[in-house]
C-alpha cells in the first residue's frame, strides 16, 4: 500500500491524536484504512489472523511516518474471549483507544440452495459475529477516550441481493442494522460514540479473487460494466470514508450509512 493514493496526500492531522484498531488490516481495505488514518495524524493497531502481514504493515508504517505510530496483533475476529486482551493490548500500545474499524470479512459464493451451512455459519460469524463481539469488547475502553467512532464495514451488497450471494448479502444487511443499533445505544447512554457504516461496490482488493472468470483485467472489467460509473473502487475510495467518519469532521454523522456504490442504489 506504500504507492497508493494516500502517499501523495499532505499530512494534515485530520485525525490527530486518535487511536484506531482496525481488524482485517493486513491487507485490502483494511490495510489502505490503516495507512490512510496514520498519514492523517492517528496511532493504528492492525489486527489480523495474518500477524506477519500486519507486522509487516506496522514496520512499514513506523518507517514512513515514526516509531510508535503503528503496531499489531493477531486477533481471530470469530473468537468472542479474544477481543479483550487484544483491545486492552492496543489501548496500553497507544495510549488508548477512540477509533474502531470492523473490516474483517468474507465474501463467499453460494444461492440458498446450494451454500453449505458451515459456510453459512462462517460468514455469519465473520462478517457479524465480529462485529457484534469487537463494538461491545471496545466500548468498555473507548468511554475514557472520547470523541470515539465506530466505522463497519458493510457493502452495497447489504442492500441489493443477488442470487448467488444469500450469505454475503445478508451478513452485510446485518452489520447495516448493527450499526445503527450501535448508534442509538450511544447515543442513549449519552456516549460522545458514533457508529456508522460503510457501504462500498466491488473494490480491486483480494475479496474479489474468486468471482468472476478469466484475467484479473478482464473480471474487473466485466464486473466495472455493472458499475454506472464505469469503474471498480480503488482501496483508498474506501480509506477515504473510513477517514471522514474516523474524524471529528463527522461529528453530527451516526446511525448512517455511506454508500461508495459508483451509482448502482440509484438505478
Amino acid at each position: 500500500m506504500g504507492n497508493s493514493l494516500s502517499a501523495s496526500t499532505d499530512r494534515s492531522g485530520r485525525v490527530a491524536g486518535k487511536k484506531a484498531l482496525v481488524t482485517g488490516g493486513a491487507q485490502g481495505l483494511g490495510a489502505a484504512s490503516a495507512w490512510m488514518l496514520a498519514r492523517h495524524g492517528a496511532k493504528v493497531a492492525i489486527a489480523d489472523l495474518n500477524l506477519s502481514g500486519a507486522a509487516a504493515l506496522a514496520d512499514a508504517i513506523n518507517v514512513e511516518l515514526g516509531t510508535g505510530t503503528a503496531c499489531a496483533f493477531f486477533l481471530d475476529v470469530t473468537d468472542e474471549e479474544g477481543w479483550r486482551p487484544v483491545i486492552d493490548a492496543a489501548a496500553a500500545a497507544m495510549g488508548g483507544l477512540s477509533v474502531l474499524v470492523n473490516n474483517a470479512g468474507i465474501a463467499p459464493m453460494g444461492t440458498i440452495e446450494d451454500m453449505p451451512t458451515d459456510l453459512w455459519d462462517r460468514t455469519m460469524a465473520i462478517n457479524v459475529d465480529s462485529v457484534f463481539f469487537g463494538s461491545r469488547a471496545a466500548l468498555r475502553v473507548m468511554r475514557d477516550h472520547m470523541p470515539g467512532s465506530i466505522v463497519n464495514i458493510s457493502s452495497i451488497a447489504g442492500m441489493i441481493a443477488s442470487a448467488n450471494f444469500v450469505g454475503y448479502n445478508t451478513s452485510k444487511a446485518a452489520v447495516w442494522m448493527l450499526s445503527k443499533s450501535i448508534a442509538l445505544y450511544c447515543a442513549r447512554e449519552g456516549l460522545d460514540i458514533r457508529c456508522n457504516s460503510v457501504h462500498p461496490t466491488f473494490v480491486n482488493t483480494p475479496l474479489l479473487d474468486g468471482i468472476g472468470r478469466g484475467t484479473q483485467e478482464e473480471r474487473l472489467a466485466k464486473l466495472a460494466r455493472q458499475i454506472p460509473i464505469g469503474r471498480v473502487g480503488e482501496p483508498d475510495d474506501v480509506a477515504y470514508a473510513v477517514l471522514y467518519l474516523a474524524s471529528d469532521e463527522s461529528r453530527m454523522m451516526t446511525g448512517a450509512e455511506l454508500k461508495l456504490d459508483g451509482g448502482i442504489s440509484a438505478m
